[in-house]
């Protein structure tokens, strides 16, 4: 049955040639008016086409779709027979390249084949204008192999003189088996053409296009040729309300994400704003301890446990290079000493180098708080001078310390107001998505009504019912004699959970 419906939809003379004739309204008319159109629109250029139908290709002898449409291109608009051409005469791989050859070159202006035959492995796109599909496929990569002969690189006449476009027909017959196959190519599609493009945007597959371009898509044809318009409608109206759902979705995406972002941002101005007040506390605290020499430089003060009574900067330098070599403070910070009121510290931090532990000592002077300043990176120099004033020089970069989180905080704060009015905006189409949805909802109520069975069906539909339930009953009585009341009630509780059910749209 399927292989007569196929056949019924393309041309009824493929079921019975003698019982049927030709009519001006066929598939095979249609095309021989577009191809004519086509042809002479680009016959300057020589512009070639090509023509898809797995139904009806050409055999000698036999009536086909194929030299039908030949005959009315030569008979009625006057097309030399000799540029018109079909795959089948090719009989080998060199006959074959001779007759792209030829499409190339312009001397063939139309060539019918199937898809096995002509959908893969023909270059003849260079003069192609417009691709023909008799009827549809059963795979939506075949459909993209068809098309593919034409829209693909090297297509010199579409670039010059077809703003760089080839134009695709699909000759489809309204409530016929092209609804079916549409439907599953639409159905196909969703789950190849989607995912093989990574194009899911909000966990949904999008009813798309039957091109990455956009234009109808596969379920507004199923929609066109089933002969609804309101399904046509519905389509169209589920589509624009998926984008509207798709946007809403990405916009509460953003907002969530501006919303956490601008607490990352507050958490971050709110930790260099506090570091900026110790540090300039710890500056203030330094400027009032520090003394300072005739030239303005700070005298060392400086005070090591080991060596507390010592002024002598080797005997310190001695003493700090001692605790380098040897403290081992597992990660912890350690007091070996003073300086204006500051605490110096010690901590070793651990390693891994070519798989050996490594450890080392770096050298810290705690502020009043949290922050532990250092100088050259808390190492010490092996100069006894330099090292001394390790410490003292780490306090002297406590204004360096503020101007770095000075600005780290107005780079953390750059983009706050853009953030902020992204975390309280509202999404403005909301108004609009309810109103489709509401059209939509009553779309589904009108199509539900013109898919429910008429009233004299369902009239009779009932009174058959009745009737099946009045000798059941009667059945039941003769069978088991007279109920008492209650039983009575029971059967009339029974009754009353019979439903009518009326099929419902599926979206």
């Amino acid at each position: 049955m399927t292989d007569y419906a196929r056949k019924m939809s393309l041309d009824l003379r493929m079921i019975d040639e003698n019982g049927y004739s030709d009519h001006i309204d066929n598939k095979a008319s249609h095309c021989a008016k577009l191809l004519n159109d086509y042809y002479q629109k680009y016959d300057a250029q020589k512009g070639t086409q090509f023509v898809f139908s797995d139904l009806g290709t050409y055999k000698l002898g036999e009536w086909n779709v194929y030299s039908e449409i030949k005959r009315k291109l030569v008979e009625d608009y006057h097309i030399p027979s000799y540029e018109i051409r079909f795959i089948q005469e090719c009989k080998n791989e060199k006959a074959k390249k001779a007759m792209v050859d030829a499409m190339n070159r312009g001397d063939i202006r139309i060539i019918f084949g199937s898809t096995s035959m002509l959908g893969t492995g023909v270059n003849a796109q260079q003069r192609a204008v417009a691709v023909h599909h008799l009827d549809t496929p059963w795979r939506p990569s075949d459909l993209e192999q068809r098309n593919g002969r034409a829209v693909r690189k090297g297509n010199l006449i579409a670039k010059e003189f077809a703003d760089n476009k080839v134009d695709v027909i699909i000759y489809a017959v309204e409530r016929s088996l092209d609804s079916y196959k549409f439907n599953l190519l639409h159905n196909k599609q969703l789950f190849i053409n989607q995912l093989k493009t990574n194009t899911l945007g909000s966990r949904t597959i999008d009813e798309g296009s039957m091109d990455e371009d956009s234009g109808m898509n596969f379920s507004e044809y199923v929609a066109v040729l089933s002969g609804n318009t309101d399904l046509l409608e519905k389509a169209r109206l589920d589509k624009k309300i998926t984008t509207l759902e798709s946007e809403r979705k990405n916009f509460l995406r953003e907002r969530d994400a501006a919303t956490g972002k601008l607490a990352e941002i507050e958490s971050s101005v709110s930790f260099h704003s506090d570091k900026i007040k110790e540090a300039k506390a710890d500056l203030a605290c330094f400027e009032q301890r520090v003394e300072r020499d005739k030239e303005g430089l700070p005298v060392n003060k400086l005070t090591i446990k080991g060596v507390e009574d010592s002024t002598d900067i080797k005997v310190i330098a001695a003493r700090l290079h001692e605790i380098d070599e040897k403290a081992r403070t597992k990660g912890e910070y350690n007091k070996i000493g003073e300086v204006y009121g500051f605490s110096i510290m010690v901590k070793t931090e651990s390693t891994s180098k070519d798989l050996f532990d490594c450890s080392v000592n770096r050298f810290f002077v705690k502020g009043q708080e949290s922050i532990y300043y250092t100088y050259n990176n808390g190492k010490l120099a092996t100069d006894p001078k330099l090292a001394c004033e390790n410490f003292v020089n780490a306090l002297e970069r406590i204004p360096k310390v503020i101007e770095s989180h000075e600005k780290e905080m107005a780079k953390a704060a750059a983009n706050k107001d853009v953030y902020t009015n992204i975390a309280n905006g509202s999404w403005k189409k909301e108004d609009e998505l309810r109103v489709l949805k509401g059209e939509a909802a009553e779309l589904d109520r009108k199509i539900a009504l013109t898919l429910a069975p008429p009233e004299g069906e369902k009239e009779e539909k009932e009174e058959t019912e009745e009737m099946k339930q009045g000798e059941d009953l009667s059945d039941h009585y003769h069978s088991g004699g007279v109920k008492n009341e209650s039983d009575l009630v029971q059967d009339r509780e029974d009754n009353s959970r019979l439903q009518s059910f009326r099929p419902k749209w599926r979206h």
